[in-house]
Parts: structure tokens; sequence; C-alpha cells
């Protein structure tokens, strides 16, 4: 049985008398790997420098192994943070970065070396002990910055989106060495991130926010399959979102025809958000699926292809590993068990049609915003 560590009670937080955070209601257990995810603005930063005592919230309460901790400035906190930015001390090397905090606490030298050498065997850096910080490698500053933070044994990490700057690969080498390092030192770890794939690779509980609310809390096998609302649906990978009618349990109505489906417990004839994820849907001959469309664009994916297909008017994004041309009539079949009912919420009607759909322009679109912003940085 998992021990709470970490209560946040109404905790509510504004800026500028703009509400940040409103009424959030959250624990964290001991030894978790909790992540916060959401888009830019949702409140998660928020929520972990509240956690970490940078901030102070206008209501609720931050409790600590049942124990009130509002007023209780960082340094006193078990607690500790890493941030995207590293904030090495470019002038020190490997070794005097990590012991830097254990010298502020007046520990002897004998066993400052003996946790820093512990610290730099569980992330992977022994040999870098006179290395300077200057001379690594992002992924080598990223894991320095883990190792200082974790040297002094805080009871928690929190982690600020710590591998926005890294390149892809290096990323994805690092979700691994973080969830290892988190399992080896068993640490409870607070994690904030808006990337979908890191928050679903890492992470024992998500927790999805939107505008200062949580919208979930689950596994990651639980948010991606059983979405609470269109924007948990939408924001957790790709998703198909339909207008449906609930007619009774285990029957559900879309695009005019009835369809067998594994939920229950809705209102007789009760409106209701239907979920399709693009993996799950069998593609067939035009005359024999549930339902036939139009192939309006093709783009190839490495393993599959993305297709937009049209069906009355509302375009599907569907994955698939067999090739289908612009313009080919196909029809797909529906297992009930790959039909994913949702309750009507204020987000219905804003997510699910692929109408405008290009990941090519989404990703430049990334890549042109984080040049404008190292532009900024520069001139700043």
């Amino acid at each position: 049985m998992s021990k709470e560590l970490i209560r946040l009670a109404g905790i509510s937080m504004a800026f500028d008398g703009e509400v940040v955070l409103n009424n959030m209601n959250l624990y964290i257990n001991d030894s978790e790997f909790l992540t916060l995810l959401g888009p830019s603005g949702c409140g998660k930063t928020t929520t972990l420098r509240i956690i970490g005592g940078f901030v102070k919230p206008v209501a609720g309460d931050v409790l600590f192994d049942g124990v009130r901790i509002n007023d209780v400035p960082p340094h006193k906190r078990q607690v500790n943070t890493v941030f995207q930015r590293y904030a090495l001390f470019p002038h020190l090397d490997v070794y005097d970065n990590i012991a830097f905090g254990l010298r502020i606490a007046k520990l002897d030298e004998e066993e400052i070396s003996r946790r820093v050498t512990e610290m730099l065997e569980v992330v992977g850096m022994r040999g870098f002990e006179e290395r300077k910080v200057d001379n690594l490698s992002g992924g080598q500053m990223q894991r320095i910055a883990i190792a200082r933070a974790l040297v002094n044994r805080p009871k928690v990490l929190l982690l600020d989106e710590p591998l926005g700057a890294l390149d892809m690969r290096l990323r994805k080498d690092m979700q691994n060495e973080l969830k290892r390092i988190q399992q080896q030192m068993e640490i409870t770890f607070v994690y904030v991130t808006h990337d979908q794939e890191e928050a679903l690779t890492m992470s024992d509980t998500i927790v999805v926010m939107d505008k200062g609310e949580i919208q979930q809390i689950g596994k990651p096998t639980d948010i991606y399959n059983e979405p609470k609302n269109a924007f948990v649906a939408d924001f957790i990978g790709e998703s198909n979102i339909l207008d449906g009618i609930m007619h009774e349990d285990k029957v559900v109505e879309f695009f005019g025809r009835r369809f067998a489906c594994v939920d229950g417990g809705f209102q007789k004839d009760e409106p209701v958000d239907v979920v399709i994820r693009p993996e799950d849907v069998d593609i067939v001959k035009a005359d024999s699926g549930h339902l036939c469309g139009t192939v309006t664009s093709v783009t190839f994916k490495g393993v599959h292809y993305d297709i937009i297909v049209d069906f009355h008017g509302f375009k599907w994004l569907i994955q698939t590993t067999d090739f289908h041309p612009v313009g080919a009539n196909i029809g797909i079949r529906l297992n009930p068990e790959d039909i994913h009912i949702m309750r009507k919420s204020r987000y219905s009607g804003m997510f699910g049609d692929y109408s405008s759909y290009s990941a090519e322009y989404d990703e430049i679109g990334d890549a042109e915003l984080a040049e404008e912003l190292e532009e900024q940085e520069e001139e700043e």
C-alpha cells in the first residue's frame, strides 16, 4: 500500500487578478513518479513551484507527511528542483558542482566524497569528476544537475521540463535514465511536461491539466484508453471525436448508424462524445465495412501511413501500414472495444475533426517558434 507524501488541498493561485489554479486537490504518494501534463499556461509549473515553496498559494494548504508547510521556505523543505536550464556553476568542475550543497550543509569532506562518488555512479558519470561543465554535452549537464539535486537526499525531486533543451534521440535516452534513477533511489519525482509521449513513457501517474484545473488523474494506460473528456482524448495522442447518442448500455449511434460498444452507465438517449483512436480502425473493402469514405490525404510516417478519410463531411485520421492513395474509396470496421464513450463537456465539439490536419506544418511551426525564442534570448 502506497503512503501519501504530499497533499495539495483546495489550492488556488492568481497572478495580477488572473486565476492560474482553481481549487486544486491532489495527493502524491511516496516513491511515485507523477507527471503534471498540459499545454502552456495550464498551471503545471505553478503547481510545481508551490510544492517547492517558491510560490505561496492565495488559498488552500500544502501538506508534507501530514504537516502543513505553506510557510516553510524552500531551503527547509525536503524537496529539490531540477530546471530546464540546468543552473550549473560554470567556474566549478563536475565534482564541486555536485558537492556544493553538501559543503553548504557543512558535511565533512570524507562524507562529501562518498556521496558525490555514489551519485556519479547513479547517473553514469564516473570519471568526469574534474571535467569543467562547459565541456559537457547537454545530456551530461542534465545528469550532473540531477546528481546535484539528489546528493542531498531529498524526499522529493521536482523536475520542470528538464529534457526540453535536448534533441529527440538524447531526450528518449534520458527518459529511460530518469525512470531508472527514480526507481533505484526510491524518491518521489514530480515531473512537469507538455510532451504526451514523455508522460506516457515515464510516469506511474499522470495528472492532465488545462486552464488551472485537473481534467483527469490516472495511470498512463487508463489516461490513454479511457479519457474522461474531449480535451484529454485530444491532448493524449490522436483521436477521432464524434457526436453520438447512447441509446442504451453498450449501444451507441453516430453517423446515423448504431454500433456495439463496451461502455454503460449513461442515461437513455444521452448525447455523448465518441472517441476512436486512429490505430484502432480496421480498413476493409468499401462494400464490406461499417462506414465508407474517401481518402483525401496520405502522409508517410516511417512505420505507418497517416491517412485522412472523409466520412459524411467529417475527416478522420487513420493510421495503417498499408498504402491507400488519395481518392481511394475505403471501408472501415469498428470493434466494440475500440469505441470509447465520454460524457459531454465544455470541450465537446472542439476537437477530433482532421479537416486541417498537417503534421509537417505543426513541426515547422514548432521549429520556427524555437528559432524566434533563441533570437529573442540573444538580443536580451
